[in-house]
C-alpha cells in the first residue's frame, strides 16, 4: 500500500483582504504519484500551491495540511522547505547580486543542515545544467536577473534537481515556453522523477501538452475554489475537447 505523502483535509482559504478563495479543498498525493490541477483562471489553483508552501499572502480558516502524516498548516514557507517540499514557481523573481551558484548553496545547506563545497556543487549543477540545456555560465549569473522565461523555468527545475525533496509543486511551469522548452523541462521533471521515484508531484496547469509528457496518474478539476471532478488522464482529454462547460 502506497505512502500517503500530503494530505489536504477540507481545506478553507482567503487572502488578506478576506476574500474567499478556496472552498473546501480535500486531496491526497501518495509517494511516487503525479496528480494534475487544472482549472479556468481566477478558480484558486495559484493560490492552493503557494498555500500548501506557507505563503503569509493566505490565510487558512479551516482544515489541515499534513505532510509525511505531520501537520504543518501553521508551519511557514522555510520550515516546509526543510521537511522537503518545493514550489517551482509560475513567475520566478529576480535576485540582483546573487548568483545562482551561491543561491543554490545557501538553499541546499538550508535543507540539508549540511555545508556543500562549491566545487561539488559546482559539478552537481553543471551536470544538471547540460541535461536542461542551460549555458554553465548562467552559474555564475544573477539569479534569473535578464532570464528568458525558458531560462527562468529550466533554472527552476535545476534548483528541484538540487534540492532533492519529497514534494514538488509545479505551478504552471509550461506556461511561456515554446515546444522544444517544453520538452526539455519535461524531461528534466522526469529524470528527478527516475532518480527519485518516491518523489510525489503536483503540477498545475492549462494544457494538456505538459501532461503528455508527465503522464499524471490523477487529475483534478478546480472551480471556484472547490475540486468539482477527480480522474485519470480522460479527464485531461475531455477538457481538451469540450472546455470547461461540462463543469460550469
Amino acid at each position: 500500500m502506497a505512502n500517503a505523502l500530503l494530505e489536504i483535509t477540507d481545506l478553507h482559504i482567503h487572502a488578506e483582504d478576506g476574500t474567499k478563495i478556496l472552498n473546501g479543498i480535500s486531496l491526497t498525493v501518495n509517494e511516487g504519484e503525479v496528480h494534475a490541477l487544472m482549472g479556468p483562471n481566477g478558480c484558486g489553483k495559484s493560490t492552493l500551491a503557494s498555500s500548501l508552501l506557507g505563503s503569509p499572502e493566505y490565510v487558512v480558516e479551516k482544515g489541515t495540511i499534513k505532510f509525511k502524516g505531520e501537520d504543518i498548516t501553521s508551519l511557514d514557507s522555510s520550515e516546509r522547505g526543510k521537511k522537503g517540499m518545493f514550489l517551482a514557481f509560475q513567475y520566478p523573481q529576480e535576485f540582483p547580486g546573487v548568483s545562482v551558484l551561491n543561491f543554490l548553496r545557501q538553499t541546499v545547506e538550508a535543507r540539508t543542515s549540511k555545508e556543500i563545497s562549491i566545487l561539488n556543487l559546482r559539478k552537481q549543477m553543471l551536470s544538471w545544467m547540460e541535461r536542461l540545456d542551460m549555458d554553465s555560465a548562467f552559474a555564475d549569473r544573477y539569479l534569473n536577473e535578464g532570464f528568458s522565461g525558458g531560462e527562468k523555468k529550466r533554472n527552476e527545475i535545476l534548483q528541484m534537481a538540487l534540492l532533492e525533496p519529497d514534494f514538488a509543486v509545479l505551478d504552471e511551469t509550461d506556461s511561456g515556453l515554446d515546444i522544444d522548452a517544453l520538452q526539455v523541462v519535461a524531461n528534466g521533471v522526469n529524470e528527478i522523477r527516475s532518480s527519485r521515484p518516491q518523489l510525489g508531484v503536483l503540477t498545475i496547469t492549462h494544457y494538456q501538452r505538459l501532461l503528455d509528457h508527465l503522464k499524471p496518474s490523477h487529475v483534478h478539476i478546480l472551480v471556484e475554489g472547490v475540486i468539482v471532478d477527480s480522474g485519470g488522464f480522460e479527464l485531461v482529454e475531455k477538457l481538451d475537447s469540450e472546455g470547461y462547460e461540462a463543469w460550469l
